[in-house]
């Protein structure tokens, strides 16, 4: 559903204030008029009034005219959209998630206990099991104009019968989770004190069934991130969390006493009475299955403490995903998913614990603005910051680094590794030996089920790289490629392929100009279960050390040091001696005070002046020239090409402001050069119109398609949301999001894929080209270190090394331009050191275009934060437009005067218009050069409107007539 944001209808009131003003001073004069000719004769009172009725008639129909065709022109095109989801791909959709789910579904644990007999009889346990999480908060909410399967749905569609008096009574205890949208969220769990579970009902459940299934939701979303402390909350937010009564007010309170939570409980692991449920079930019945349902992992230490039968691990399986979570219990689906995190018994033990959360800077108040809108809040929003001190150790790199430096106790420490999961069958993985010819190596793998039941398995294949005490950083264990076998039958092998280049094995190494470098030594390659567990390994030895100083193959330009403004003040984690910095390096922050050195180079709406940046030998470029050029003749004009030049001259500064100023959920219209408004639309696992409310379904979230580990199933989901998109006549998708799971508790890590960022950034290149075959460009966001909600709008100064940024964070955008072709990027919030994103040269034009070749368009994230976001900034620095649809403070360049601005101004705008050119917009089949259908009826209103305004001149003339002859 669309919400109403406040600070935007402000905004819009505040953009037609002019106008708004016309048609009420046009009222008062009119009613003054009326007013003052009280003493007049009848025919002169008749005669002025009629008069002063009819102008202010003309002038509200002209000024709502002039609002309608000229700021309100872009919000209206939005509002009446066009198009909508045909069956056939409303059918397609379905099919694609439930493909998702079924693949993407991890077996955690079985000792025999699944698949359960389909036609059996099932209890249904915890509250989540009828208020379960369906997709994530914010963009990634379900479209309501579908119909949701819920769980209890899915295990009747699969044969199941399941106890009714239990759904009956988690329903009347609860029937919806508590309120969370992008902005606030609530953190209650529902969950029925023991004392409900009376003595007959449980007796009745074990006659019923001698199998009680009970589910674990948590949920998560944008905006905020997950607690660590639920006593903290609960005492920080005391009004909101004490109506927690309200849910438990179909019970009398004495029946619901007792905590949650113990002191230091986290919301990722079970509250109390979770636990209390738990070992009841464990008491009772002979099969206990746990179905955990979240994007975010928890601590799942419980499934041993309780010695569960087995485990399954479904996260946000989209609208009807719960039929295919329902066919893996059944075992109609063996499932295949693995891991795409490490999951901890302690949440709180990874190196970034520290080091992730809300840290507000000290003496940076000068750079300080309104919290939501400085028109309508008084309150000071100023810096925070969040330091990546544990450099490339993150998720898995660093637990199994730490395993093999013999820092940590691994056992005690993993539950589960990165890439695990188990099946209903076994399979054997044989791995040939290595081919090269110096740039590619090569190998096969021969998968063969050797169990009873038919299914699939995923190859992974990682890199331990040779190690020098205290040289380059590298971790042991680095995803590399992965590929998943068809369905194979009990006895049946298949032989997968893995090819990858040498080069990508490559470490980045910060000394000196900084480079890529594949140093001389032992590269063991090996496929393994997980990332901790080697089937089998061979061996690539690089003789001598090769420096990439001057481009690896895949490079436009050679990678160099560009980020030493981001390293700031922080020790950062590193291997030598056996992280012998581990407790200096992982602390908590020991200052709140930026340095001088870093804050006289930190860049704000504050101390920004465009005219600082502009360059005397840049030349003014034309405009407004007549060249006979319109943008349909540019569709597959080389970007290159000196035609470009000749088609911009024509351009004029209001025209190219136009484009880059309202870029929200569109791409502007410019008639000039024949540039029609295209559509954008919002959504990580689904295609959504915030303004018409016409989308598609939810898929699985992205967590699940990562689970998966199947490109070609996610390309199949790119396809689908690009076929719907192209249905609906919208050309841009606001996803695939691909930043990292640094920690468990990130709000939006259901939007993000996974803690790798090969994986992430393989399938995000799947992901994009499949929507392209639809001629729609999916946005890779948000670029780039936007790993945490807490404080997303207050420039949050991200601080990390140069490697960690090329390593990990940059990796999965490098991957889906370079493998993916992506045309578009959504900048981040956040700050890079002292650098907004948006307006990062470094990362948008030094490393996005020049190092990687990306040829498309930037957009910034949504824009209403005004005090750090400034267009004239923005396209010096290669971000092309703003996300909005109404004039802000800082939305409009104001240096259209200078050389170097206007010259900003137009690459923006070649930037963005060669992307909508080649895109499905400009596809001949598709191309509307036509007035918009609100357009040709507003038309035809002010049409009947003047006849009606001549009538009734007509009649009043005629009338004061009658009255003066009278």
């Amino acid at each position: 559903m669309l919400e109403i944001n406040w600070v935007d209808v402000i905004n819009v009131i505040h953009s037609i204030s002019a106008y708004l003003i016309v048609i009420a001073a046009a009222l008062i004069v009119g009613i003054i008029v009326m007013i003052a000719v009280r003493k007049q004769s009848k025919g002169k009172k008749f005669m002025i009034r009629s008069q002063a009725g009819i102008a202010m008639a003309l002038v509200v129909i002209v000024t709502v005219n002039a609002i309608c065709f000229g700021p309100m022109a872009t919000l209206i095109s939005l509002a009446m959209g066009s198009g909508s989801i045909t069956g056939e791909s409303m059918e397609e959709a379905y099919a694609v998630n439930e493909e998702l789910v079924s693949e993407g579904v991890t077996l955690l644990e079985n000792n025999g206990a699944l698949p359960l007999d389909d036609s059996s009889n099932v209890n249904v346990f915890g509250w989540a099991s009828t208020a379960s999480v369906y997709g994530g908060v914010g963009s990634g909410s379900l479209n309501d104009l579908y119909e949701i399967t819920d769980f209890i749905t899915g295990l009747t569609n699969a044969g199941f019968s399941v106890n009714q008096e239990l759904v009956d009574f988690y329903k009347e205890y609860q029937a919806e989770r508590p309120y969370m949208d992008s902005k606030e969220q609530d953190w209650t769990l529902p969950e029925p004190n023991m004392n409900l579970y009376t003595d007959e009902m449980l007796a009745s459940a074990k006659e019923f069934s001698d199998t009680a299934v009970m589910m674990v939701s948590r949920s998560g979303g944008e905006g905020v991130d997950l607690p660590s402390d639920m006593n903290g909350i609960i005492e920080a937010d005391g009004e909101r969390m004490s109506d927690v009564s309200n849910y438990y007010s179909y019970y009398d309170d004495e029946l619901n006493e007792g905590n949650d939570w113990d002191e230091g409980d986290q919301y990722l692991q079970l509250s109390n009475r979770e636990e209390d449920l738990l070992g009841m079930l464990c008491d009772n019945f002979d099969k206990v299955v746990v179905v955990i349902n979240t994007n975010n992992t928890i601590e799942p230490g419980f499934l041993k403490e309780y010695d569960v039968d087995a485990a399954i691990y479904a996260p946000c399986p989209g609208q009807n995903g719960f039929d295919a979570v329902a066919k893996v219990l059944s075992g109609e689906v063996n499932p295949s998913g693995r891991t795409v995190d490490t999951w901890l018994y302690d949440l709180m033990s990874t190196p970034a614990s520290n080091n992730f959360g809300d840290f507000r800077y000290d003496n940076m108040d000068e750079f300080g603005y309104g919290a939501i809108n400085s028109k309508i809040s008084e309150d000071l929003s100023v810096p925070h910051f969040v330091n990546y001190v544990e450099g490339i150790y993150v998720g898995y790199k660093f637990w199994e680094t730490a395993d093999a430096e013999g820092l940590i106790d691994y056992e005690a420490s993993v539950a589960y590794p990165f890439g695990y999961g188990l099946s209903y069958t076994t399979f054997t993985q044989e791995m040939s030996e290595l081919q090269t010819d110096g740039d590619t190596i090569r190998f096969d793998v021969t998968v063969t089920n050797t169990g009873s039941a038919a299914g699939k398995d995923v190859v992974e294949v990682y890199y331990n790289s040779p190690y020098t005490n205290g040289g380059i950083e590298k971790a042991t264990a680095n995803l590399i490629a992965f590929d998943k076998t068809d369905v194979l039958q009990p006895g049946e092998s298949q032989t997968l392929t893995i090819e990858f280049a040498a080069e990508d094995m490559a470490s980045y190494d910060m000394s000196g100009e900084g480079g890529y470098v594949l140093e001389s030594g032992e590269y063991v390659i090996s496929i393994n279960r997980n990332s901790h567990e080697v089937i089998d390994s061979d061996t690539y030895t690089v003789d001598e050390e090769i420096d990439y100083s001057s481009g690896r193959t895949s490079d436009q330009t050679p990678a160099e040091n560009r980020f030493a403004f981001a390293e700031g003040d922080v020790t950062y984690l590193s291997r030598a001696d056996g992280f012998a910095n581990y407790e200096e390096a992982t602390a908590a922050p020991a200052s709140m005070s930026m340095s001088e050195e870093y804050k006289a180079a930190f860049v704000s709406n504050a101390n920004y002046d465009p005219a600082d940046d502009n360059d005397p030998d840049d030349e003014m470029p034309a405009t407004g020239v007549d060249n006979g050029l319109m943008l349909a003749d540019m569709r597959g004009v080389d970007y290159d090409d000196a035609q470009w030049d000749t088609f911009l001259d024509q351009m004029t500064t209001e025209d190219m402001d136009t484009l880059i100023a309202l870029g929200g959920y569109q791409t502007a219209a410019v008639e000039s050069i024949g540039k029609v408004q295209t559509y954008d639309c919002d959504g990580p696992a689904a295609i959504n119109n915030n303004f018409t409310q016409q989308g598609s379904i939810g898929f699985a979230g992205t967590v699940m398609m990562a689970a998966t580990w199947n490109v070609d199933t996610v390309y199949k989901f790119g396809a689908s949301i690009g076929k719907m998109a192209d249905d609906m006549n919208v050309s841009g998708w606001y996803a695939p999001a691909m930043n990292i799971h640094r920690m468990a508790f990130g709000g939006r890590n259901y939007e993000y894929y996974s803690e790798d960022s090969v994986l992430s950034g393989r399938l995000a290149a799947y992901a994009v080209q499949g929507a392209e075959t639809c001629g729609v460009y999916g946005y890779i966001k948000h670029f780039a270190l936007n790993e945490q909600e807490t404080n997303r709008l207050d420039m949050v100064a991200t601080w990390a090394d140069e490697q960690a940024i090329r390593e990990i964070y940059l990796k999965p955008f490098e991957i889906a331009v370079k493998e993916g072709g992506a045309k578009a990027v959504m900048s981040s919030f956040n700050y890079i050191g002292t650098k907004w994103t948006g307006a990062c040269s470094e990362l948008l034009n030094e490393v996005l275009r020049d190092e990687w070749g990306f040829t498309g368009m930037v957009l910034t994230d949504y824009y209403f934060r005004m005090a750090y976001m400034d267009a004239d900034r923005a396209i010096r620095n290669g971000n092309d437009f703003c996300l909005v649809n109404y004039d802000t403070e800082t939305n409009h360049v104001t240096d259209t005067t200078s050389a170097t601005g206007v010259l900003a101004m137009r690459q923006a705008c070649k930037n963005v218009l060669y992307t909508v050119v080649n895109s499905r917009a400009y596809d001949p089949d598709n191309l509307d050069m036509g007035m918009q259908t609100w357009q040709k009826a507003a038309i035809g209103i002010d049409a009947v409107l003047a006849l009606a305004l001549i009538g009734l001149e007509f009649l009043a003339v005629r009338g004061y007539k009658k009255r003066k002859e009278a």
